[in-house]
């Protein structure tokens, strides 16, 4: 079987090699064999045609101190245990609660966190038939089945949640491309709802349903072209996230209905989208392998990370790891303004002490902030990665007097699409040495990322003539001052042709961006149309614009860590307090203890060990 497997992936022992640890700059990660959470019976799933499993977790309280649960979904069954984490070994003989359900799957589930006691927890659980059902594994009630009759919508649900907030409203996407609001206390009806158009605007229209008595659904999103994949909602609740099969993610004000900003792929659909704990960040994952850091304030990509080999199926922040600190004031030679403008509007408090930090800075504090953001991803590729978002990269278009330590710096005096090339050369280890005119951006992609290779030159010949151009201009000083906007380049080198080419490319294609770039605010709406609407538009009209900037446009992350975990694609990452959860789609849901946090497990006798597959 194994011999079989490896095969199938063609590679040898180090290609198939599963890791149960991995070191970060904060330590040791290790895999807990003992606290592993599968069916019973610990055999491997066969997950043909199945839907993804997934896990939510909910605290109850417990007056014990052992107040975590699990859920997850493997193929018809769903299951409720409690959670012991890194405490103690899981007793997979004892769940609280086992459903199996005949003609349709579990695909998703949320918990209300808002009303979840010892003796009651409210579980929504989407079905691949379109259902919504809020169950109560505790008390092993189903209180209620939503869109029984299917008559809302027959296409599977691909994600459910509470409001934040509330007790009863929850929001349910399908992959028809439908986003329905419900509240819990009312009644779907005995026919299909009549909708009336309640606001409308770039790809998406929102719709009330008509009828005498109030009815389930509240309200109707219609967002973009196929499947909407995911949706999150800020920490404040304020504002939804939605990812979509056309390659979109668009940032909504929820209550406002109405669209924040958009955000297109490189190519492909995107599948999972995340925010960062302050709510100024959105990572985005999907079909072109990688993940993409967003801006909720300045509505643009402002990098992107490329460690997977394969489809990007979940991302998440860990909050626990997500740093502040004081730094040495002497760093920044640029105005207090323009550092409290970009460092201090953390608007948002957080009851997490890094997020609590993060809110508290004042205008009256000159002393600048270091923040590091950690989120991770695991893919279709079995693979686990780790990335760090550090102020280098968030930002770059901060005035240095000096380069600052691991890092090439540039900056433009252009606008701020793009406008800086910014290589952490710490965790770029690979294209960190001085030696070379190559441009990473482009030249490491290009045997990784064969099919995205050659949209970056779908714009035409300008593109490449000029790069030719400046490549002569620019190879000779290794510093292109004065040049172009009276830019100044303290980069080494090799990202001297980089940053001409990009001047020069801007420069050219300023109207295409006046007209192009910002669908919402064009008043021509064939452009609206063709830019938004249909799935199959050419990638070129989007390429190189603010809705997708080009691979050299944007700093490029490599992941801290990047370790094949499981032998099946992954599908879950969840990082609680002192641990983190990675789930692959033979059933095993696995904990991994964070640095110093291996606690009982490590004691307990290992005869006692269940003999389960270690993924």
């Amino acid at each position: 079987m194994l011999i079989s497997k490896m095969a199938a992936e063609g590679g040898g022992k180090e290609m198939n090699e599963i890791k149960t640890q991995f070191t970060t700059r904060e330590g040791v990660y290790k895999l807990l064999t003992h606290s592993e959470y599968s069916r019973p019976n610990r055999v491997p799933f066969n997950s043909q045609g199945s839907n993804p499993v997934k896990v939510s977790f909910v605290n109850v309280n417990d007056q014990s101190g052992n107040g975590d649960r699990i859920c997850f979904n493997v193929g018809r069954e769903l299951y409720f245990y409690i959670y012991k984490g890194v405490r103690k070994a899981a007793d997979l003989s004892k769940p609280i609660d086992k459903r199996i359900y005949k003609g349709t799957q579990p695909t998703c589930h949320d918990f209300n966190h808002l009303t979840a006691t010892a003796e009651s927890v409210s579980l929504l659980v989407g079905f691949s038939a379109g259902q919504v059902q809020l169950i109560d594994p505790i008390k092993k009630e189903t209180s209620k089945l939503f869109n029984e009759e299917r008559l809302i919508d027959k296409s599977r649900v691909t994600c459910v949640k509470w409001v934040p907030g509330s007790e009863s409203l929850f929001l349910v996407s399908h992959a028809s491309g439908n986003m329905y609001l419900y509240n819990v206390e009312h009644t779907c009806g005995t026919t299909a709802p009549h909708y009336q158009l309640l606001k409308q605007g770039e790809n998406y229209s929102v719709h009330t349903c008509k009828s005498k008595s109030t009815r389930n659904p509240l309200l109707k999103w219609t967002v973009g072209e196929g499947a909407l994949n995911e949706f999150a909602f800020s920490p404040d609740g304020k504002f939804l996230a939605c990812v979509s099969q056309d390659g979109f993610l668009r940032v909504f004000n929820f209550d406002a209905v109405e669209l924040h900003g958009t955000m297109k792929s490189y190519f492909g659909g995107l599948l999972c989208v995340c925010w960062s704990p302050d709510g100024k960040y959105i990572v985005a994952g999907g079909e072109d392998d990688l993940v993409t850091v967003w801006s909720f304030l300045d509505c643009r990509v402002i990098a992107r990370g490329h460690g997977h080999k394969s489809w990007v199926s979940v991302v998440a922040f860990d909050h626990y790891t997500t740093s502040v600190e004081e730094s040495d004031p002497m760093e920044f030679s640029g105005s207090d303004e323009d550092f409290q403008d970009q460092m201090i509007h953390f608007g948002r408090d957080r009851a997490n002490s890094t997020q609590s930090r993060l809110s508290k800075r004042n205008s009256t504090d000159s002393r600048p902030v270091s923040v590091t953001y950690r989120f991770g991803s695991v893919g279709q590729d079995t693979q686990l990665c780790l990335w760090d978002l550090t102020e280098d990269i968030l930002f770059p278009h901060l005035p240095l007097s000096r380069t600052r330590t691991h890092t090439n710096v540039m900056n433009a005096t252009s606008p701020p699409a793009g406008a800086t090339i910014i290589t952490n050369a710490s965790s770029n280890t690979t294209n960190g040495n001085n030696s070379g005119a190559n441009t990473p951006g482009i030249n490491s992609l290009s045997t990784t990322l064969p099919r995205s290779n050659s949209l970056p030159h779908s714009a035409g010949t300008t593109t490449t003539t000029t790069a030719n151009n400046t490549n002569k201009a620019g190879s000779g000083g290794g510093i292109g001052s004065g040049i172009m906007d009276s830019a100044i380049a303290t980069g080494v080198s090799k990202f001297a042709t980089l940053s001409l080419h990009d001047r020069k490319e801007r420069h050219h294609e300023k109207d295409h961006k006046r007209n192009h770039s910002m669908g919402h605010i064009s008043s021509k709406s064939s452009d609206k149309l063709n830019l938004l609407t249909k799935t199959k538009t050419d990638p070129a009209k989007t390429l190189g614009t603010l809705l997708c900037p080009r691979m050299e446009d944007v700093p490029l992350l490599e992941p801290l860590i990047c370790k094949k975990i499981a032998h099946e694609r992954l599908t879950v990452l969840i990082f609680l307090e002192d641990c983190l959860v990675t789930a692959c789609q033979e059933g095993f849901i696995c904990t991994w203890a964070r640095p110093g946090k291996v606690g009982l497990l490590s004691s307990q006798n290992q005869a006692s060990s269940p003999s389960g597959t270690v993924v």
